[in-house]
């Protein structure tokens, strides 16, 4: 199974941005829909964003649809969500997650098999 570990969290502004990365390991990532998920204090996890393996098939939550921006680097064996014109309901604990079969993009959490462990992001006014 694919281990994954977010980094890129951190304080920002509203109306900055940040870049957040999500790093596997594991020979299989190359080969895996990956996606990110976001949960705010006292709300359920949600659905942010979805790249298939191949990178060519995207989806976007209609609340950072425009705003976000989702990539893979399979040679890195990494994905991305570039968060530009962040606002303070952005705020939450991101998380990546990946499925090691399928070949297009998934919006549902149980239609993944790994995740990480989250990474903080905090927008303020």
């Amino acid at each position: 199974q694919l281990q994954l570990v977010e980094s890129g969290g951190g304080l920002v502004q509203a109306g900055g941005s940040l870049r957040l990365s999500c790093a596997a390991s594991g020979r299989t990532f190359s080969r895996c829909a990956m996606g990110w998920f976001r949960q705010a204090p006292g709300k359920e996890r949600e659905f942010v964003a979805a790249i298939s393996w191949t990178g060519s098939a995207t989806a976007y939550a209609d609340s950072v649809k425009g705003r976000f921006t989702i990539s893979r680097d399979n040679g890195k064996n990494t994905v991305y969500l570039q968060m530009d014109s962040l606002k303070p309901e952005d705020t939450a604990v991101y998380y990546c997650a990946a499925r090691e079969t399928g070949w297009t993009r998934y919006s549902y959490e149980y239609e993944y098999d790994a995740w990480g462990q989250g990474t903080q992001v905090t927008v303020s006014l």
